[in-house]
């Protein structure tokens, strides 16, 4: 009776008992509408979960770097955005020892996924803080499965996936590529650190084996004197330069880019941020592709996926980047071969 007069009191003047049924319908269908819509409500608070990502880095790279850019934008076109349901916890590490301690603050923080990229000190590290948080890595300066990380690339088994190079081989191809684009060379310099040195054994192996006289020039303290380190070399090995990645000369490639290009030297390096930089050569796999890729492994990872069902990936594309600019700056002319085996070209 209550109702009725409520209702009743909403009618317009002569309005008639048939208005005052359509009043209560319309009010119960917008009642039912809204009872309807709070469970997607509540489903949608439930799914703003936030996954949180960590990693930890060398000193020198930084978050907004190429191959961090391209890791970000992939996590983003995977529906991942900042602040409304992905974070990523971006930690430097000084020196060596502080990888682990990172690694620990971000176990701590129960982050979701925990990258390891690069040397080896990263997944040591990683797997040191964690042997249950799911880690994706990208093994660049050493092989996971030759170190006893992983069971097999297939069924890596543990909390461990991701990407590796295959460094050792590329090393020893970047000598015979050098070897066969400039026959008339005799002789290079090689510089090499403690994150690099399977690559500096691999490719002195294979410049025997081919006749080429590589002198490697190990660099230790930090930051490093490339112009010391050239001064150690013979006078007819500087006239070409083969650098290996690391951390330290990955976060250098700008120095050792207009290093080599002050001293007219012909260099050869590993990923095309060092010829973008004034390098003349690099070879290697695409490292933003590669940290594209990561993304896609995390995705899979937080949608349910264990890391050890998922299998490790090595590259299959390989690019050889050439810069014309910094060959005719440095007074050489590129032989045939180079640039028929280039896949791009710079000038």
């Amino acid at each position: 009776m209550v109702v009725a007069l409520r209702y009743a009191a909403k009618l317009p003047a002569g309005g008639d008992l048939m208005q005052l049924n359509q009043l209560i319908r319309r009010d119960f269908i917008t009642l039912l509408g809204g009872a309807a819509a709070w469970p997607v409500a509540a489903r949608a608070q439930r799914a703003a979960k936030i996954l949180k990502v960590g990693t930890v880095v060398g000193a020198g790279n930084q978050r907004s770097s190429p191959q961090w850019t391209a890791f970000e934008r992939r996590m983003g076109a995977l529906g991942y955005q900042e602040g409304m349901n992905f974070s990523f916890d971006f930690m430097e590490a000084a020196s060596g020892d502080e990888y682990e301690v990172g690694y620990r603050k971000l176990a701590a923080r129960a982050c979701d996924v925990i990258l390891a990229i690069g040397p080896e000190i990263a997944l040591k590290s990683a797997l040191a803080a964690t042997r249950t948080l799911p880690i994706v890595v990208i093994a660049i300066d050493y092989d996971p499965l030759a170190r006893g990380y992983v069971a097999s690339l297939a069924r890596p088994s543990g909390n461990v996936t991701g990407v590796v190079f295959q460094q050792v081989e590329l090393a020893a191809k970047r000598i015979q590529l050098i070897k066969d684009g400039f026959p008339d060379r005799s002789a290079a310099t090689m510089f090499w650190d403690q994150y690099s040195a399977d690559q500096w054994e691999a490719a002195r192996s294979t410049a025997v084996k081919l006749g080429l006289q590589l002198f490697g020039i190990e660099l230790r303290e930090r930051p490093y004197d490339y112009e010391a380190a050239l001064d150690q070399a013979p006078l007819d090995h500087r006239g070409m330069l083969v650098a290996p990645t690391s951390p330290f000369f990955f976060s250098d490639r700008v120095r050792l880019a207009e290093f080599a290009l002050r001293h007219r030297i012909l260099s050869m390096f590993v990923f095309r941020e060092w010829v973008d930089a004034g390098g003349l050569l690099s070879y290697g796999p695409s490292i933003t592709a590669l940290f594209a890729r990561v993304a896609e492994f995390v995705d899979r990872i937080a949608r349910g996926a264990p890391p050890a069902d998922l299998p490790i990936e090595q590259p299959t594309k390989f690019e050889m980047v050439v810069n014309l600019k910094t060959a005719k700056a440095i007074g050489i002319e590129l032989p045939t071969a180079i640039l028929l085996r280039a896949d791009e070209v710079i000038e």
